[in-house]
């Protein structure tokens, strides 16, 4: 829907990430993990919204500035986008920054969206504050109709992307991190190079951490209850059910069949399987 911005950023995170992106990782002093419950009840999580501590790129910095100067953003330097992989700036890609990507169901995706839209009123299709019917919104979702593009085309570039770099691109799925997530906190932390070691796996650390970043966890926190961030998205919106499977309460069977359909037409090929 705005191709145009997209490749702004592009052409613009190209010329001022190069240096600080491409090797934010490396240049970053080692960082320890967590240790003890003391350190777990310090976290900046239990006390800030998520969202001021991992800014988003084109949500933030971009938004306030063409030319960002993101060499003074403290490191270790961390954030978080939602553009498409074929949207980044070859400086990122060809980088050694890790990318860790979550995808969702599909139908989940979508109902989670159009709530998130219409809780912060940000419905930019039709005019005069008009609403899209949940039909009609559904049908541009099928259709591809979306900010940052067709969601099956943002799921296979990174998806492709995780294939081609295991080392760079960590590809999960939000279902997996909800089943298991002492597994996924795990394997984040062995891709980003600080794996727990035998005595913190032993003190409880990795039950800690995910107990602690749990969605049930943030959205009992008071901070996400109120206020907002980004100018007018309510801290709220962020943490509205999260659960596996809840589209059923919206959407009809002959919807989920289509998705199907999309699916099992647009992925043909790629290995990558989604359950809906």
């Amino acid at each position: 829907m705005f191709p145009e911005k997209l490749q702004g950023f592009r052409h613009g995170c190209s010329n001022s990430v190069r240096a600080e992106i491409r090797n934010h990782m490396a240049e970053s002093p080692p960082v320890q993990h967590l240790t003890g419950s003391v350190s777990i009840d310090q976290s900046p999580l239990l006390a800030t919204n998520s969202h001021r501590l991992v800014f988003s790129l084109e949500c933030f910095y971009y938004a306030k500035h063409d030319d960002p100067d993101l060499g003074n953003v403290p490191r270790p330097r961390l954030f978080s986008t939602h553009l498409p992989h074929q949207a980044l700036p070859s400086s990122l890609i060809e980088s050694n920054c890790k990318i860790v990507y979550i995808c969702r169901n599909p139908l989940d995706q979508f109902v989670s969206e159009r709530e998130f839209l219409l809780n912060n009123r940000l419905w930019p299709d039709k005019p005069y504050g008009e609403v899209l019917s949940l039909d009609e919104s559904f049908d541009m979702f099928c259709e591809g109709v979306q900010a940052f593009g067709p969601f099956w085309d943002h799921l296979l570039g990174y998806w492709n992307a995780s294939l081609e770099n295991p080392d760079r691109v960590l590809f999960l799925k939000y279902e997996d991190m909800k089943r298991d997530p002492l597994l996924k906190v795990k394997k984040i932390a062995e891709f980003i190079g600080l794996p727990f070691s035998e005595e913190e796996e032993k003190a409880g650390l990795v039950g800690d951490i995910s107990r602690l970043c749990s969605f049930e966890k943030l959205k009992d926190l008071e901070i996400n209850k109120n206020g907002i961030h980004y100018g007018s998205v309510k801290n709220n919106s962020l943490f509205r059910k999260g659960d596996i499977g809840d589209w059923q309460n919206y959407l009809t069977p002959a919807m989920a069949e289509r998705m199907k359909t999309i699916l099992e037409a647009k992925l043909s090929g790629s290995g990558l399987i989604l359950d809906i």
